[in-house]
């Protein structure tokens, strides 16, 4: 169990990026949403011990992060945004360094698990290529094969399928599901899709704060009947955005497909719509912009 209370963290310019975060995370899959700018990669940073936040506390289990990070460094594993690697090294010879950094200094305990965690994210027919030859979903898999080492008990990815094509994607989603099941995963993104398909759990951070907490199902109900869908010209958006709670837009054939919320029949033109988790993320993220 992993246990954050009232976590703050400004940074030197002034810039609060985490204003009284407190959250509790169990084991399984738990997803981060929020926009860029949100707070999310300050919060994995100091979950990760990269950071010291302004102040607030972070436990996991009997582990008080802050004070005994080296201890939390021993079972956690960590991907983040931007995963960094030497580009003419082969996956197997990088892989096993790793192992060598996070402790493993018995060669056939290495060779074991560099064997295993290449089987595990199906890169084992491409473990003598430099890395520089591999595709961003290969990279990323060789992200997830590194932050397993050594078994973690928490593990943390940042933005993991930012970039991704679908099948890519697909995979990568695939493999965080499976080790998910045993351990406390943290999907930071703001990908909806990510954590509709992975996690039973989720929060949104916008502005540095926590905004919406819970099971994705309950969330989307919460939202049913409350969600409405119209079809307008473009001209036409700044006056709904002044007369309605316009949660989203997009365009489909040259002209704009707005989504509302609302308690009742917004009027003439609108129809209900399915309120899906995406509308829940793009719902608060605009309450919050609103009340800043």
């Amino acid at each position: 169990m992993l246990t954050i209370e009232n976590l703050t963290h400004v940074y030197g310019n002034g810039t609060r990026a985490l204003d009284d975060v407190s959250l509790t995370i169990p084991k399984g899959m738990f997803g981060l949403l929020g926009p860029n700018g949100a707070g999310k990669s300050t919060l994995m940073r100091s979950i990760a011990t990269l950071q010291t936040p302004t102040s607030g506390s972070i436990r996991f289990g009997d582990i008080d992060v802050i004070k005994e990070p080296e201890k939390l460094r021993r079972v956690l594993g960590y991907l983040p945004q931007d995963f960094g690697v030497y580009p003419r090294v082969s996956a197997w010879d990088m892989l096993d360094h790793m192992a060598v950094l996070k402790g493993i200094a018995n060669g056939r305990e290495r060779k074991e698990t560099v064997t295993a965690l290449l089987h595990q994210v199906n890169l084992w027919p491409v473990r003598g290529k430099a890395l520089a030859g591999f595709s961003g979903g290969m990279r990323q898999r060789f992200g997830i094969a590194q932050a397993l080492i050594g078994n973690p008990e928490l593990i943390i990815v940042d933005e993991p399928t930012a970039g991704l094509d679908p099948e890519e994607r697909n995979r990568f989603l695939n493999l965080l599901a499976e080790v998910g099941e045993n351990v406390v995963v943290i999907l930071s993104t703001h990908i909806v899709e990510d954590v509709t398909d992975l996690c039973p759990r989720m929060a949104v951070l916008a502005g540095g704060k926590i905004q919406l907490e819970g099971a994705p199902t309950d969330l989307m109900h919460s939202l049913e009947g409350k969600v409405w869908r119209r079809v307008i010209d473009k001209a036409d958006l700044a006056e709904f955005q002044s007369s309605h709670k316009v949660i989203s837009t997009r365009l489909l054939g040259g002209r704009t497909v707005v989504h509302v919320l609302s308690d009742s029949h917004p009027g003439d033109g609108f129809e209900r719509a399915p309120g899906g988790l995406e509308d829940v993320y793009l719902a608060t993220v605009a309450a919050s912009r609103r009340a800043a």
